[in-house]
């Protein structure tokens, strides 16, 4: 009898036992199913990047918010930068521990959003939209104290349009800051110019500061180039060493000035542009626009330009130009061994925006440089990022953002549309860069 009770206790638990071992392998297939869905997309979107050929790219992280720019330490972690905070953190540290390709770890850290990113030596630089903050990084690359900001640059210009704060850094410890204009042309209430345009006088430019001093502000910095409406990319370039930026161009022209400039002249005018920078240079800004197709410095409408009126030698004329409204949101040097000699020492530089005569955009584009000087046209280097799959109809819509070269020599660009950052090779890069 006692058997029998036994029994009767042991059977249903021994049911119950199986069935919760069913449902625990059925969530573990429905979660190992969804992984491998989500796997699939990425990595069909990184498939649907059109590259130059020995190129391919892969998804390392994705999901992650409102990229901007990025950077890689020694051991190929990746700090990247985001606009909007995610769960009260404004960077993100992601770490790929297994070895397998892709960022299984993910830290957030520092209270504030922003753009700008870099790191140098032992130390990372990170801008909000209004300060610069360091960080000091141990021997394996990784922030020793998170909650340990150091405020080397305040109070900047933020009043919430093209308020980004690119950074780069020299090799001799300076600090670059580019502040973009909040306003598109500098005008009084009748939308005439103003001569001697005092927001110059704190936006529109870049800045120079000590990269070894704390709580610096306007007063103690240098004010290193002006005429420039709003820099998203900068970098230094170390053969010429000098400075290179890319501007965003101004736009409106056929709004404000219909008598002047048809809707056609308003899609191709005024050009993006990239220079090359030195203490006290002035681009322009908001005197004139860069025109790409008379090569010339046009005389801006508010400022009693007619379109045709140019002014020589007044200003700095560009490194290259790009066609209007590309939008250029980072610029990288390429020092790597990875990729083909071309590609040794020249430019990439990320396009946010999109031309609508070329009718193409959302790419990084490629310029050659010769003993620190562009040397040839500028060519598309990786296209497709706002691919839709035909079998699927999948739209996938990523827009290129920020872009940082990896220990290895590989190449690493940042969404902020889904939060991905792609890593792009070359299939006989083995050199280390």
């Amino acid at each position: 009898m006692l058997l029998i009770s036994m029994n009767n206790i042991l059977n249903p638990i021994k049911k119950g036992c199986a069935f919760l071992l069913c449902i625990h392998l059925l969530s573990s297939c429905q979660s190992a199913n969804k992984e491998s869905s989500a796997n699939t997309v990425t990595d069909s979107a990184a498939m649907a990047l059109v590259l130059p050929q020995g190129f391919s790219a892969s998804v390392v992280a994705d999901s992650l918010g409102p990229l901007r720019h990025l950077a890689l330490n020694k051991n190929g972690d990746i700090y990247v930068k985001l606009s909007k905070m995610k769960d009260g953190k404004g960077i993100l540290f992601l770490s790929d521990t297994d070895h397998d390709g892709r960022m299984d770890k993910t830290m957030g850290f520092g209270n504030y959003p922003g753009t700008g990113i870099r790191i140098q030596g032992n130390l990372l630089y990170s801008s909000s939209n209004s300060n610069v903050y360091r960080y000091q990084l141990d021997d394996q690359g990784q922030v020793i104290d998170t909650g340990k900001a150091e405020l080397i640059v305040q109070g900047l210009v933020d009043k919430g349009r093209d308020n980004a704060k690119a950074l780069s850094l020299d090799a001799e410890n300076n600090l670059y800051v580019a502040i973009g204009s909040y306003d598109e042309t500098c005008t009084d209430a009748a939308d005439r110019g103003l001569n001697n345009c005092t927001l110059l006088d704190s936006v529109g430019g870049v800045w120079q500061f000590s990269a070894n001093k704390l709580n610096q502000g306007y007063s103690s910095g240098v004010h290193y180039a002006r005429g420039l409406k709003n820099v998203v990319g900068m970098d230094w370039n170390p053969v010429s060493k000098s400075l290179f930026a890319s501007q965003h161009g101004r736009g409106g022209l056929h709004d404000k000035f219909p008598k002047i400039y048809t809707a056609e002249q308003d899609m191709t005018l005024p050009a993006e542009t990239m220079y090359e920078l030195h203490k006290g240079d002035d681009a322009g800004w908001p005197y004139v626009y860069y025109d790409p197709f008379e090569h010339k410095q046009i005389v801006s409408p508010e400022y009693g330009g007619d379109g045709k009126k140019s002014v020589d030698k007044k200003y700095i004329d560009p490194a290259a130009d790009f066609p209007a409204h590309l939008a250029p949101n980072d610029l990288l040097f390429y020092t790597g061994n990875m990729f083909p000699e071309k590609y040794k020492n020249g430019a990439f530089i990320v396009f946010h925006g999109q031309s609508q005569p070329l009718k193409k955009g959302y790419l990084v584009a490629f310029v050659p440089f010769k003993n620190g000087k562009p040397s040839g046209p500028w060519e598309v280097f990786a296209d497709n990022f706002m691919a839709v799959d035909a079998e699927s109809k999948s739209s996938f819509k990523h827009r290129p953002m920020g872009i940082a070269q990896g220990p290895d020599g590989a190449l690493y660009v940042a969404d902020d549309v889904k939060g991905t950052i792609f890593r792009i090779s070359y299939a006989d890069g083995k050199k280390q860069g």
